[in-house]
């Protein structure tokens, strides 16, 4: 199969059908889904550090000639790039049905529905569009670590999205239109791929600083935006849990990269 396709394809795995599954996801019982969506997030935890200290930075320093204290320079000034864009509401993690830092509630009590929906789907498109970048120059670098990496995008997406179908829902925007939105935003995964695949064929050269950028994304949702949430739940067997699927999460990543090899 040609590698466009499994662009393609792959993107739209860590696009649309996060959107998809988080939708599925809602349809649960409140009770279940309160349950289920921190067990979520702490395998997204590890499925992500696991791509980027296993998978990505590996293979961002294995390209001959590469400057290794550049790559790291690469990943310093990500973390802090995201960070500024998260400060920004352009870069958004909301995994619950409140979220306090990026639509907080006196949003909507004060008539301001529509501007906050908009500014929650312009930074969902944008997180997609840096998603599928990501994506597609992990493809170009190796098939099976493109595999890897859509996969950690997808375990992250999900709870995402139920964060966001949440929000919209607040907003009172309608079940219905709620999908076909965030299935609109999350078309920019497979835009951000199809140009990263055309625009990066020529600059193989820097292909190895994109996989830096996207191990520096993927450590800062895992330790910023994801970590500081399990914290809220200090009994000693919640931790038991969180500890268990972290370490499958990351496991999941080393068989799966493992394996394809």
């Amino acid at each position: 199969m040609d590698l466009i396709y499994w662009i393609i394809i792959f993107s739209l795995l860590g696009g649309v059908l996060s959107v998809i599954a988080a939708s599925t996801f809602l349809l649960l019982p409140e009770r279940f889904r309160i349950r289920l969506l921190p067990h979520f997030v702490s395998f997204a935890i590890g499925a992500l550090l696991g791509a980027a200290f296993l998978a990505l930075l590996p293979h961002s320093m294995a390209k001959p000639g590469t400057d290794f204290h550049f790559i790291g320079l690469t990943v310093l000034l990500g973390i802090l790039s995201f960070f500024l864009l998260e400060k920004m509401v352009l870069w958004r993690h909301c995994h619950s049905d409140h979220c306090e830092a990026h639509a907080p509630k006196e949003a909507f009590d004060k008539g301001k529905e529509q501007s906050t929906v908009t500014l929650i789907l312009f930074g969902d498109g944008l997180h997609n569009f840096v998603d599928g970048i990501l994506i597609a120059a992990a493809f170009m670098t190796d098939i099976h670590l493109g595999v890897v990496t859509s996969i950690a995008v997808a375990t992250h997406e999900i709870p995402q999205e139920v964060g966001d179908f949440a929000i919209l829902l607040h907003s009172g925007m309608s079940r219905v239109k709620s999908f076909v939105m965030n299935v609109l935003s999350s078309l920019t995964t497979v835009l951000g791929a199809l140009l990263a695949y055309v625009s990066l064929a020529g600059f193989l050269d820097i292909i190895p600083y994109v996989l830096a950028v996207a191990a520096s994304s993927f450590i800062y949702i895992a330790m910023a935006d994801l970590l500081p949430g399990l914290h809220k739940k200090t009994q000693l067997n919640e931790t038991v849990k969180q500890i268990i699927l972290i370490v499958m999460g990351v496991a999941t990543i080393y068989l799966a990269h493992s394996s394809l090899h």
